[in-house]
């Protein structure tokens, strides 16, 4: 007895008006995890051609372009630096409070803003991956690092304030590239859930507002993790933000060291979500054309 595979493969083969065309059958994929690497990099041209699309997207239209990048951290670090640090006199750890704030508010805003755009990427670009093949991972994954062209902007500011204020950062700016990582793993980790989650679940997209909101208040961007208790820091790592955030500060600034255990929970659950997101979106992604 021919099953539908068998009958899906003799009909290919029996309309296919030239023999000299390979046919390429498309099946999902088998198994608990089911990564497929290789894929992955065959279609690496197409990263980039969305990573340039979403950039162009963003910017497209608008009257000051790429000047958002700096515009939007800027402000909120003259908000918090009247609010936070000249009227609730928080702690700066020694340093003047404007770079304090800013410093923490370009990896925060690079993880906000990717969490924000592709936890919901899947379902904007629904017209693309219900007609043509491609690995669907590529949707999120280019969303992030487009984000990645903000930050750089964002970047040359802080240089630009620590020359202002006469900081001089030592060696341990060449860990930049690792804490800069963590973010990048932090928010794939955490798109790849809520992406896959929100083709079945349009409650996603209403939810990450006030997980946003609610998960900037517990990272350390307008105050220092040293305010927190001791016993109470490796909780806190709990937050891979904290690790990112407290790393940036200390390998640019030459702050207090973040705490080692709660850098090193901060950097472990950081790719628990991302090695457990890029699974569960893999597993979803078999069936995600159809419930999109």
């Amino acid at each position: 007895m021919i099953g539908v595979k068998g009958l899906l493969e003799r009909w290919v083969f029996n309309h296919r008006q030239d023999e000299s065309v390979p046919v390429f059958i498309i099946r999902p994929s088998k198994g608990l995890v089911a990564l497929n690497l290789r894929e992955l990099w065959q279609y690496r041209e197409l990263l980039y051609i969305l990573i340039w699309r979403d950039i162009k997207v963003r910017y497209k239209q608008t009257a000051i372009g790429a000047a958002w990048a700096v515009i939007q951290p800027f402000f909120a670090m003259v908000v918090f630096s009247l609010i936070f640090g000249r009227l609730a006199k928080i702690p700066s750890e020694g340093l003047p409070y404007p770079i304090f704030a800013y410093s923490a508010l370009l990896p925060w805003q690079f993880f906000a803003k990717a969490l924000t755009e592709a936890s919901t990427s899947l379902v904007v670009n629904e017209r693309v991956i219900t007609k043509v093949y491609f690995p669907r991972l590529l949707v999120p994954t280019a969303v992030v690092l487009a984000g990645l062209l903000d930050f750089g902007i964002a970047f040359l500011i802080l240089l630009g304030m620590m020359v202002f204020y006469g900081i001089t950062p030592s060696w341990f700016i060449l860990f930049i590239p690792l804490f800069l990582l963590l973010a990048i793993i932090t928010a794939l980790g955490v798109s790849l859930w809520l992406s896959a989650l929100d083709v079945e679940y349009r409650d996603v997209r209403y939810t990450l507002p006030f997980l946003t909101q609610l998960w900037f208040f517990a990272t350390p961007v307008v105050y220092p993790s040293t305010i927190v208790p001791p016993s109470w820091r490796a909780l806190y790592g709990l937050n891979p933000m904290v690790g990112v955030i407290e790393g940036f500060r200390w390998a640019l600034l030459g702050s207090a060291p973040p705490d080692p255990r709660m850098l090193l929970v901060s950097s472990l659950l950081a790719s628990l979500l991302f090695i457990s997101g890029l699974i569960y979106f893999r597993r979803m992604e078999r069936t995600l054309a159809d419930r999109i």
